[in-house]
């Protein structure tokens, strides 16, 4: 089976009036998955943002060294799936209260993030955030941000758990389990 070129798949539009949201919430391959599910979401890309290097490795996000986050971006037909809905996907998806991590994934690339493509997305994270925050009596430590270059992650890393052998089929509520 041929493997497609990663760097290449979410460099522009699929399909015309589709646009981009990037995420980051703890460990990229089941963020991944979750969102790969949700209709109207057409392609997800996991890789590195939000850091100070180019072009960096798995290896060096994880020592620390980059201060990139691990990310999805997504490309998403907003006449099927509205941002607001993906916030809220991203909200349900991972715990906001815990700073640099999620569970036993620790360290700054695991970070809780949004990575906003507009101003208009940047509207909707920071009115999200607020609304979230309500819900918790900690501080939410999501940071919201207009997104900056993106690297692919290596090929491995993309669609990891569908490769797997999880559901990635739109609608699928399947437990989402991840292994490394």
């Amino acid at each position: 089976m041929a493997t497609e070129n990663t760097a290449v798949r979410l460099t522009s539009q699929s399909q015309p009036g589709s646009e981009f949201a990037t995420f980051a919430a703890g460990c990229f391959w089941s963020v991944e998955l979750h969102f790969q599910r949700i209709p109207g979401v057409l392609q997800t890309q996991v890789g590195y943002t939000g850091g100070d290097f180019k072009n960096p490795s798995y290896r060096e996000v994880c020592s620390g060294i980059t201060n990139h986050a691990e990310a999805v971006r997504l490309e998403y037909n907003p006449n099927i799936v509205s941002y607001p809905t993906l916030l809220q996907e991203f909200w349900k998806k991972h715990d906001p209260t815990q700073l640099n991590r999620q569970g036993n994934d620790i360290g700054t690339q695991y970070r809780s993030a949004i990575f906003c493509h507009s101003d208009e997305q940047l509207k909707l994270a920071k009115a999200s955030k607020e609304q979230v925050q309500t819900k918790y009596s900690g501080n939410i430590y999501t940071t919201i941000e207009m997104a900056g270059p993106f690297y692919p992650a290596e090929e491995y890393h993309q669609r990891y758990l569908e490769k797997g052998g999880q559901c990635s089929a739109k609608g699928c509520t399947d437990a989402i389990r991840c292994y490394g």
